[in-house]
């Protein structure tokens, strides 16, 4: 992005204590010190209307650095204990990595709260966690499901809900409000379905697009490419009654033998059909397909429980030509599995 004026930014530091970070991003937000960056920078200034800079990979791999105002994150933590009623003095529990958004915004938060965040130790109003944090709660976990069962609403985002992992907490007594948003967005901007206040939904050649005060300034290497005025994200989706169901990642798509296959879409159906989050589909060169589709799994789930099932939902080319057993999925630091790992381990 071009700049106009400019400020000065400064990577965030990592032996900065919590209280630290959150002062250092108060003054951010505020103007009255440096921007900051999650990550170190080619350059030390920016346009003056950057307060934060957050470098990710997506779900591509290829890194970008999203360049973020004062102005749209406080509007996100505004609208969200909006969404929330949340109320001065309402505490957070920061339960994920500050070089994140989701992470960054828990702070935010808490400063337009007035409080600071805490621990899975002590007790909390709200907190946001990823699925897999949530399946270790119900699996286990004992302190960190008495945590979530101790907050008013728990948030869970950064990849898919399933609806037996939603069903399976709900039942203990935890509130979830499933989030949609990506580093683009500030985070979260729909919440089970809605779009937070100041956000405008729409679905543009079968993927989500936002519009919005919560949406970035751009990236640092280059300005957003609008369609009139929308950010067009990678993900599919569908508007039922006002409300957006997200089916998958247009950039995870796959093509065996000439067919497009989703790897979410396939993913997400066979964790509602089983009701297990420990599945996780890929692919692999071949030489006849072009790729081939192949599922890991923790259970002892077999491909001929699956392959009739995704034929009779997807079509014929769904079927998977492999499974492999493996002992735990990897997973990203956010949370979304590590398909790239598991096609490497599994060559």
């Amino acid at each position: 992005m071009e700049m106009t004026v400019s400020r000065e930014i400064i990577p965030i530091n990592p032996g900065w204590n919590l209280a630290e970070l959150q002062r250092h991003l108060s003054d951010a937000l505020s103007g009255t010190g440096p921007a900051l960056s999650t990550s170190q920078l080619n350059q030390n200034r920016v346009d003056t209307k950057v307060a934060l800079v957050v470098s990710t990979s997506g779900s591509t791999g290829s890194p970008k650095n999203v360049a973020l105002s004062a102005s749209s994150l406080i509007a996100n933590a505004r609208s969200t204990h909006s969404y929330l009623k949340a109320k001065p003095g309402d505490r957070w529990s920061l339960l994920l990595p500050t070089h994140h958004i989701a992470g960054l915004n828990v702070l935010i938060r808490s400063i337009e709260l007035g409080t600071q965040p805490c621990g899975v130790e002590n007790k909390a109003d709200f907190t946001a966690i990823v699925p897999t944090q949530l399946f270790r709660a119900l699996d286990g976990d004992q302190q960190l499901l008495t945590h979530l069962q101790g907050c008013k609403a728990v948030l869970v985002g950064g990849g898919p809900l399933s609806s037996q992992l939603r069903l399976r907490a709900e039942e203990l007594n935890i509130h979830i409000v499933e989030t949609y948003g990506m580093t683009e967005s500030c985070g979260g901007v729909i919440y089970d379905g809605t779009p937070l206040d100041g956000i405008s939904l729409s679905i543009i050649d079968g993927r989500i697009a936002l519009q919005g005060k919560q949406i970035a300034l751009g990236y640092l290497e280059k300005n957003f490419e609008l369609n009139n005025g929308w950010y067009v994200t990678q993900d599919l989706g569908e508007i039922i009654d006002g409300k957006v169901r997200v089916l998958g990642r247009a950039d995870d798509q796959i093509v065996s033998g000439g067919e497009k296959i989703s790897l979410s879409a396939i993913e997400g159906f066979l964790q509602s059909q089983f009701a297990t989050d420990q599945i996780v589909a890929f692919a692999q060169p071949h030489s006849e397909w072009g790729e081939q589709l192949c599922i890991a799994t923790t259970s002892n789930l077999s491909l001929e429980a699956m392959s009739p099932l995704l034929k009779e939902k997807f079509g014929s080319h769904a079927a998977p030509k492999k499974l492999f057993r493996v002992t735990s999925i990897p997973y990203l630091s956010i949370g979304k599995p590590d398909r790239k790992k598991l096609a490497n381990d599994n060559a």
